[in-house]
């Protein structure tokens, strides 16, 4: 179950290594950054909108059954952004790889949650953590490696492989599981796709259209159909698509903040500083993509320490230390963002956001599962995911608005120019204030995880943790 959900994660890393070389290759033309960021926001709106359903999905029909899906599609889906002539066909087979992704991705947090006793949960969940500590690792590597050799094609051809193999091993391995009878909530599924898609297209497009008037309505329309969305969800007596009672328990509510401020940390984050370093200094995707070996490795080794260690100790003991550094490590970067700092000095704060990723991903699945009905595993795992995914896509939306504001700020004209921002190093009197622009942007991320920071502190200590 997890190779396919390690592949989901490896793809999203590999692209944000390769989106200078995809505007470089698709959209060549314009200094506008928005329109590259859709290769990522296109994949995961696709995602969030349908995890809702597709946890309850698993509950219905399986959760062997969905993840095989799901998994076909998102490898078929691979082939076809491989093959894409076009920014446009690339985006639209990438929102297609996302609902493959979001067919799969409940399913391993389901299967854990109902294989799982409570107090052994947390050693499985840190494994289930680990693999994005290796994903971390191998997709920023492998997408340098491949887009310098053979292009940035090869990033999705990549999957094909991977993906027929996973679903082999799950055809044979996993086994299946009881299921639950549910309805679907038809209206619930329109009216939050309807919410997210103003939202996020009015937040992406607002800079190149100057914020008009019509963006704003756009993003109003959203936030209104947002919250008829959440009252027809509270009205609903038969299976609604969220099922309001799992937000009785306060750690499922809390860890949905915090993983909500944990996606749009990671994905804010990483296109500013990719961006800095293959632009503004220099360096080839693979050879930016060294400077996050520490990170991967340091996450890889110590989840699943972190993971045996949740089954004992509150899990704020490992949330608050461990989303401090990833503030702290965001912190140092910018700081770092500038062409006098030598390029080995970035591998310090990618150490220290390694260390605080351990003490992330695992601890705050843990703490949302842990007192799940099994009859609802799969719906509690699909708003996990839901929550985790909307801060992913609203990261992507808003990083793409503030790093134009920010260019705007510093290189006046940037909009418009076209050009400075597609390949190769830039002469230093563009390079200097680019930079600036990028350090400012990660403002944003820092934000966005002390809120996740503030939100954990409210945690309670489940009952029954083992006492050895």
């Amino acid at each position: 179950m997890v190779i396919g959900f390690f592949m989901i994660l490896v793809d999203t890393t590999i692209v944000s290594v390769a989106n200078p070389a995809i505007k470089a290759a698709l959209d060549p033309d314009t200094a506008n950054l928005d329109n590259v960021v859709w290769v990522t926001s296109s994949y995961l709106l696709a995602y969030a909108v349908p995890l809702l359903i597709t946890g309850r999905l698993g509950d219905r029909f399986g959760p062997k059954n969905i993840y095989l899906i799901g998994l076909a599609v998102f490898t078929l889906a691979s082939l076809g952004c491989g093959l894409s002539t076009s920014l446009t066909m690339l985006v639209v087979f990438r929102a297609v790889q996302g609902l493959g992704a979001a067919l799969l991705t409940p399913q391993t947090m389901a299967v854990i949650t109902r294989t799982f006793p409570p107090n052994k949960r947390g050693a499985a969940m840190g494994l289930w953590g680990a693999t994005s500590g290796v994903a971390l690792l191998v997709g920023p590597l492998a997408g340098g490696l491949l887009v310098d050799g053979f292009g940035w094609e090869w990033i999705f051809f990549v999957n094909l492989p991977v993906g027929v193999v996973g679903f082999v091993l799950a055809w044979i391995l996993v086994p299946k599981l009881e299921t639950h009878h549910h309805r679907f909530d038809v209206l619930g599924v329109f009216l939050s796709a309807i919410a997210l898609f103003l939202i996020v297209f009015g937040l992406q497009e607002g800079e190149k259209f100057d914020w008009a008037p019509w963006v704003w309505a756009m993003i109003g329309a959203g936030v209104v159909v947002l919250g008829l969305f959440l009252w027809q969800q509270a009205k609903t007596r038969s299976e609604p698509l969220v099922p309001m009672e799992l937000f009785r328990d306060r750690n499922f509510s809390i860890a949905n903040i915090g993983i909500a401020t944990v996606g749009f940390t990671v994905t804010a984050m990483s296109l500013p500083q990719m961006f800095f370093i293959q632009l503004a200094r220099g360096l080839t995707p693979t050879e930016s993509a060294l400077l996050l070996i520490p990170m991967a490795v340091a996450a890889g080794v110590l989840s699943p320490f972190a993971g045996r260690l949740l089954d004992r100790v509150d899990p704020r003991a490992l949330l608050v230390p461990g989303l401090l550094l990833v503030a702290a490590s965001l912190t140092l970067y910018a700081l770092l963002m500038n062409l006098d700092t030598p390029i080995w000095v970035f591998l310090i704060p990618s150490l220290i956001m390694g260390i605080g990723n351990a003490g992330m991903w695992g601890p705050l699945a843990t703490t949302a599962t842990r007192n799940l009905p099994l009859q609802q595993a799969g719906a509690g795992a699909g708003i996990y995911n839901t929550t985790r995914t909307i801060g992913s896509v609203l990261g992507s939306a808003a990083i793409a608005a503030f790093m134009q504001s920010r260019l705007e700020a510093n290189l006046p004209g940037a909009g418009e120019s076209g050009g400075e921002f597609t390949t190769g190093q830039m002469p230093d009197f563009i390079a200097e204030p680019f930079s600036h622009a990028m350090a400012q942007s990660l403002i944003l991320p820092i934000v966005a995880i002390l809120i996740g920071l503030v939100a954990v502190l409210f945690l309670r200590r489940p009952e029954g943790l083992r006492k050895k």
